[in-house]
């Protein structure tokens, strides 16, 4: 047993869960004396081979001396670790420190001798990799910089493990062995090795549950109805491609099916393999049934069952021991609370949600926080989806209800690479890792337009049962963050449709130049409008009459995409009296053709009232409108809005066509006429939230062929805002795109003083735990980082005013600095240009006489800066969103107005190029009326060597600079102040870990 002088206290914090490379989880931890058993049973199941590899020479088994060492540890010279799958160890991993001639030491020896062991049936599942990352943080904690490890020339798969992590290495051979040494501080490709791993591990842990090749829907009920027998009807009506089995512990023995699908009275009962459960028994049955689903080797959990962090407290410690439980198994939750998941791939064909119909296939990922979102974004989009070549459908959705365990950066690393996703759009309602959201976000908006809404942002807290960190950060700070990082942030579930359909039809934009043309000069007026509105360059619109006919608006719209001075054209329509639904296809096909002769521009229809457009551009013909027989019964199929989310109004209740799915069963009479190239029923688009009427629908007799295939689609909109709010988001997008290609870099500057700024710094905070530096020690550090703060003398009398006025030289300014009169020069707190000695003391005397005795104004005196406009800089770490670097100008104005922009530390040179630029009030800085332009080069430098004071030393956890006057040449800072604390946790630099729990 150790004891209290071999040992240091447990180290709980090292213990995680880690997603491997299959998509599985395993648990990390310490190795203590209780596991030897464990190591025991874990040896015996390695092969003599992979021992052979680990000890040099055959070594069967472990002596009992062998087991007292493996399992007793100090925590600081020798560790171990273990992965764990259902609390068996499936790899080992430890370190022991060495001096230099490689013989046991103590601190300070900083390095260590590293050594692993895997079992051979989990060999290939990322194990060692994720051992290695956690073993090397372990070590960076206790004082180690390098590892050595020796390994057989033979044994490739472990010297792999060594040469890919990206650490800077050193290797020999001699005397028949390998012998590897690296530097154990995260480098540039250590940490692009990491995320690569945790982006392909976690994507793996999603496909798992997007693409299951079975099914077993836990908590099915016997008769019709019910969460559990609806679930099992919905994937069973999709057309699922996998096999699927009905489970319910009622089901009488004798009971083999259900409605035609295989019945078990539990998931144990089941011959063959179970990819996925969904789970709908009630919370309390939940654990029986994830016990069931771990020993029976299920890979994932659809928890549907509500009664966890949704319902308080208790609810909550329910949760966490849903997801420790199934972690313990080697599997990942959606849920609980979920309303469940949805996969259109004709490979797949998975509807396991509360969703009565398959969405229509397409290229549009959803994730959702909340079902009822969930529910109208499937609705909106189906109700939305017509184009002039097709429909726009979803590739997958996810609704993670209370999101124990799978979230949203989890989705985005499955997106990322997903052949099948074109576009994503989410709604959340909180980030519980903002650090990485924000990461994996700029990583899939560099390939593909991410659009988010975000619910609950003006509460101040998260929802019922999301367990989030929360963020000290306003709103419009996180916003401006995720702009940064090229998120598309939109205020609304409709313009998040809106936004979607046009990134998925369309092309990017190269500029922010719009040509509009159409038939009515007021909704061409209203367009113009709003393009100045979102900070387009609308071109005078072109009024083609109400007259114009369909190649009147093939000739206009060719024209205007071949003007090398437009960017994106927005068409707009109004109702042709008297040519009915022949007239709108003609329209539709004389649109799309147009617009497939120049694939490079976006093109946008603003419709109004237009029922047989709206048809006819969900399915333009390619040659003219062919007629066929009207069917008696309008067709209906799993993704069309017949059976549509409750509450969602749906397309057959409008008038319009549908139809059946690829691939899915068809509800519709045998006679019933198939329309378009994909078989997928074209939509009229309706107002959705914004309050626009039902199209009527076109006349029977008249259809629409199909267009060719691979043709862009072209959305319209009932209203002008809409369409070009939309369009001035991928123009946004698009500029972040061009940009982002080269984001710039962090400059060094030769005067920063690192090595005497940490000095500083950790003296300081051994004063205490935190603390705000005095206007010496402030002045000491941010002048190490070339940040010079202009003096000021304190001037408790009028005697001490102008001894340090004669001190600095006149003229000077005399201010208060109390709190309440602080950067407030509006309440008249500040006297400037005080030429001489009896100008200053009449300046005192009437600073007193307003505000007080000098012991409550805290009056200085400063010598006078050039002058120029005043700003503020500011640096905070947030625990949750980590250090954000702000800019704004001084001022009361500025406040009420919330004209800050912001920007995520560390900052490049195009970062603060962009940051000073962002505000509303920028035209100021850069000659507004005639003013004279203020040196922007010395500001952006000014950011910069802030940018790196805080991204250097963690401890800075908050800079203010204020205020900062920026003149025609140079500036000057006339305030400042900075604040020491121990740094926060960085969970986005350590090793790979689950959310804990």
């Amino acid at each position: 047993m150790q004891t209290s002088s071999d040992r240091h206290e447990y180290p709980a914090h090292w213990e995680a869960d880690v997603v491997l490379r299959d998509g599985g989880t395993a648990r990390v931890r310490p190795i203590t004396v209780d596991d030897a058993e464990r190591l025991v049973s874990f040896y015996e199941q390695v092969s003599d081979e992979s021992k052979y590899y680990r000890f040099f020479a055959p070594y069967p088994r472990l002596s009992a001396k062998d087991v007292h060492r493996f399992t007793h540890h100090d925590f600081v010279d020798r560790v171990g670790l273990a992965a764990t799958i259902g609390g068996e160890f499936i790899a080992t991993v430890r370190y022991d420190r060495i001096g230099a001639g490689g013989t046991p030491a103590t601190a300070p020896a900083d390095e260590a001798e590293v050594a692993f062991l895997v079992q051979d049936a989990h060999q290939g599942r990322g194990v060692a990799s994720a051992l290695l990352e956690h073993i090397a943080a372990v070590a960076r904690e206790r004082g180690i910089r390098r590892f050595a490890a020796e390994v057989l020339p033979a044994n490739t798969k472990m010297i792999k493990v060594f040469m890919d992590a990206g650490y800077t290495q050193k290797r020999s051979f001699e005397d028949g062995v390998v012998r590897l040494e690296f530097g154990l501080e995260p480098t540039d490709r250590s940490l692009a090795v990491q995320y690569g791993r945790e982006q392909r591990a976690e994507a793996r842990s999603v496909q798992r549950l997007l693409q299951p090749g079975s099914v077993a829907v836990v908590g099915t009920g016997r008769a019709p109805g019910g969460v559990g027998r609806s679930i099992l009807d919905n994937i069973r009506d999709a057309g699922y491609t996998g096999r699927l089995y009905a489970v319910n512990r009622a089901f009488p023995e004798e009971q083999k099916t259900l409605d035609g699908v295989p019945a078990c009275r539990s998931v144990r009962d089941i011959d063959g393999p179970v990819d996925l459960a969904v789970v709908t028994v009630p919370a309390a049955h939940v654990p029986d049934v994830v016990t069931e689903c771990g020993e029976h080797g299920v890979q994932g959990l659809v928890v549907i069952s509500a009664g966890y962090a949704d319902s308080g407290p208790e609810g909550r410690e329910r949760q966490r021991a849903l997801v420790r439980q199934a972690r313990t198994y080697g599997m990942r939750i959606i849920g609980p609370n979920a309303f469940g998941i949805v996969n259109t791939s004709p490979d797949v064909r998975l509807n396991a949600s509360l969703a009565p119909e398959m969405p229509r296939p397409g290229r549009i990922g959803l994730f959702a926080q909340s079902g009822a979102i969930g529910i109208a974004l499937l609705s909106r989009l189906h109700r939305r989806g017509g184009g002039v070549t097709g429909h726009t459908g979803v590739s997958t959705f996810v609704s993670s209800g209370n999101r124990a365990d799978v979230s949203g950066n989890d989705v985005l690393q499955y997106w990322y690479d997903d052949p099948d996703t074109d576009v994503a759009l989410m709604y959340l309602e909180s980030i519980g890792n903002p650090r990485k959201f924000t990461r994996l976000a700029r990583r899939t908006a560099a390939a593909k337009p991410l659009v988010v809404v975000q619910g609950a942002r003006h509460g101040g807290v998260a929802p019922q049962g999301h367990a989030v960190r929360a963020t000290r950060l306003p709103h419009a700070t996180v916003s401006a963050l995720l702009r940064q990082a090229g998120v598309i942030r939109v205020d609304t579930i409709t313009e998040l449709v809106d936004a979607g359909l046009l990134l998925a039809r369309q092309p990017l934009p190269t500029g922010p130049r719009v040509a509009i043309l159409g038939n009515s000069e007021s909704l061409g007026l209203l367009t113009y409008d709003a393009c100045l509105s979102e900070g387009l360059r609308p071109q005078p619109p072109l009024d083609l009459t109400t007259a114009a006919s369909a190649d009147d608006f093939h000739a206009a719209l060719a024209r205007a995409l071949a003007d090398d001075t437009c960017d994106a054209v927005v068409v707009t329509a109004i109702p042709t009296v008297g040519e009915g639904a022949a007239g709108d296809a003609a329209l539709a096909e004389a649109l799309r053709s147009a617009a497939a002769a120049v694939p490079t521009k976006p093109v946008l229809v603003v419709h109004v009232e237009l029922g047989g457009l709206a048809e006819a551009l969900s399915a333009a013909t390619s040659t003219a409108p062919q007629a066929v027989p009207a069917p008696t019964t309008a067709p209906t199929a799993p993704g069309t809005a017949a059976q549509a989310a409750p509450g969602a109004p749906s397309d057959a209740a409008a008038g319009s066509a549908a139809e059946t799915a690829p691939g899915a069963p068809s509800k519709a009479a045998p006679s019933s006429p198939v329309r378009g190239a994909a078989g997928a029923a074209p939509h009229a688009i309706h107002g959705g939230a914004a309050g626009a009427s039902a199209s009527p629908p076109p006349s029977p007799s008249v259809v629409p062929a199909p267009a060719p295939a691979g043709a862009h689609l072209i959305p319209a909109y009932p209203a002008a805002e809409r369409a070009v709010r939309a369009l001035g988001e991928a123009v946004a997008y698009a500029q972040w795109r061009r940009e982002a290609a080269d984001p710039g870099k962090v400059p060094e500057y030769e005067d920063i003083d690192e090595k005497g700024a940490a000095e500083q710094i950790a003296g300081l905070l051994a004063r205490g735990q935190g603390l705000t530096l005095g206007d010496r020690e402030t002045c000491d550090l941010l002048g190490r980082y070339g940040v010079h703060v202009h003096r000021a003398l304190p001037a408790p009398t009028p005697d001490d005013a102008a001894a340090a006025a004669r001190t600095l030289g006149y003229p000077v300014a005399l201010k208060a600095t109390a709190p309440h009169l602080r950067h407030r020069a509006d309440l008249g707190g500040v006297r400037l240009d005080l030429a001489d000695e009896e100008q200053l003391r009449r300046a005192y005397a009437e600073l007193t006489e307003l505000f007080g005795r000098p012991a409550e104004l805290r009056p200085v005196v400063q010598g006078m800066a050039p002058r120029g406009v005043d700003t503020v800089v500011r640096a905070v770490i947030d625990p949750a969103a980590g250090a954000v670097l702000s800019f704004g100008l001084a001022g009361a104005a500025t406040q009420l107005l919330g004209d800050m922009a912001h920007r995520l530390i560390p900052v490049t040179d195009r970062d603060a190029t962009s940051l000073i630029r962002s505000i509303r009030t920028a035209p100021l800085l850069f000659g507004w009326r005639g003013s004279a332009p203020v040196d922007s080069a010395a500001l952006e430098e000014l950011l910069l060597r802030v940018s790196r004071l805080v991204d250097d030393h963690p401890e800075v956890v908050a800079v203010t600079l204020e205020p900062v006057v920026v003149a025609p040449h140079g500036l000057s800072v006339l305030g400042a102040s900075v604040r020491l604390a121990p740094p926060p946790a960085r969970d986005d630099l350590g090793p790979r870990t689950m959310p804990a729990y």
